[in-house]
């Protein structure tokens, strides 16, 4: 393997830090937190994580960044926290992670109306395959729907899903690395929820040693960490292939389930793994689109050939 592709590999794996961290979300959240708190829980995650990545990267936005970085935090963080918990909260069965499996699909839909990517085929099936390989894990025969949880993850995702492919339209400026960029929107997002957690929620709940040491946790590792190495990759792979790892969250939910929560798995699920974990390996793979006819949007960031030099020259 030649030192780039390794470079190129060893991006992915870091990037795939992300969604294999916020895979340990929800046993986090029922083993340790306060039961029916999405907002509190989706602020303690994000505003302690965007005000210490601040610290550390000393940079604060400048010019349109400031409303940029106000967007972007709104969709990555201050709409996608509290849908993604109230989703949770909601829906039994893993049908939530079900939902949030569509994501590469709408990714691949978006990139094209943002970033002028034509859709393949191939791209398509691929993330067909992924969704239903995770429906396949941790999909479960239930009474009826929650109509609000179904409605919030479907917002999760979108809201996710649009989040992504505007940070690679919009780049990021001049000076201010992946550290600075998840800190402006964890910010962002914090100050999004705080109001509306109070609001709605009311007094902070009283937290126990068990629920302090998994807000602690979700906070550094599961947020701060993972969002800095999240956006890092979103400024080197394509939103396609970004997009495709996410899969890995709802995979790692289920080993962990087995793991340490003595759940079982069965062939089905096994089989839907061994079908996910190929789709997320092939949309890693995927050839680099062609634009769509007609200009590039100006100002984006996000085509394929972009990120791809990217990579070649910042890895």
């Amino acid at each position: 393997m030649s030192a780039a592709r390794a470079a190129h590999a060893g991006l992915i794996v870091l990037t795939a830090y992300a969604p294999v961290s916020w895979g340990t979300t929800y046993a986090v959240t029922t083993e340790f937190l306060p039961a029916d708190r999405p907002l509190f829980t989706g602020l303690m995650r994000a505003l302690p994580a965007g005000l210490l990545l601040l610290a550390l990267a000393r940079v604060l936005p400048r010019g349109a960044w400031w409303w940029k970085a106000a967007v972007l935090g709104a969709l990555n963080i201050g709409a996608f926290f509290p849908l993604l918990f109230l989703a949770a909260y909601r829906l039994p069965g893993g049908l939530a992670a079900v939902v949030s499996s569509t994501g590469p699909l709408l990714v691949v839909a978006l990139s094209a109306l943002l970033l002028r990517e034509r859709p393949t085929v191939r791209s398509v099936l691929t993330g067909i395959v992924a969704a239903f390989g995770v429906s396949l894990v941790v999909l479960k025969a239930t009474g009826a729907l929650d109509a609000v949880g179904v409605l919030a993850a479907l917002a999760s995702t979108a809201s996710m899903s649009t989040g992504t492919v505007l940070t690679q339209r919009w780049g990021r400026p001049e000076g201010a690395g992946p550290l600075a960029l998840a800190g402006w929107q964890l910010t962002a997002g914090g100050l999004v929820i705080a109001p509306v957690a109070l609001l709605v929620e009311g007094a902070p709940p009283a937290l126990d040693a068990p629920a302090a040491g998994g807000y602690l946790y979700l906070a550094l590792a599961n947020t701060a960490l993972a969002y800095w190495l999240w956006f890092r990759g979103i400024g080197r792979l394509t939103a396609t292939q970004v997009s495709f790892l996410v899969p890995l969250s709802p995979l790692t939910a289920a080993v962990l389930g087995w793991a340490a929560l003595g759940e079982s798995l069965t062939p089905v699920q096994v089989a839907g793994m061994a079908l996910a974990l190929g789709a997320t390996v092939a949309g890693q793979l995927l050839p680099r689109r062609e634009p769509v006819a007609g200009p590039v949007p100006s100002g984006t960031s996000g085509s394929a050939e972009r990120a791809d030099r990217k990579v070649s020259t910042r890895v």
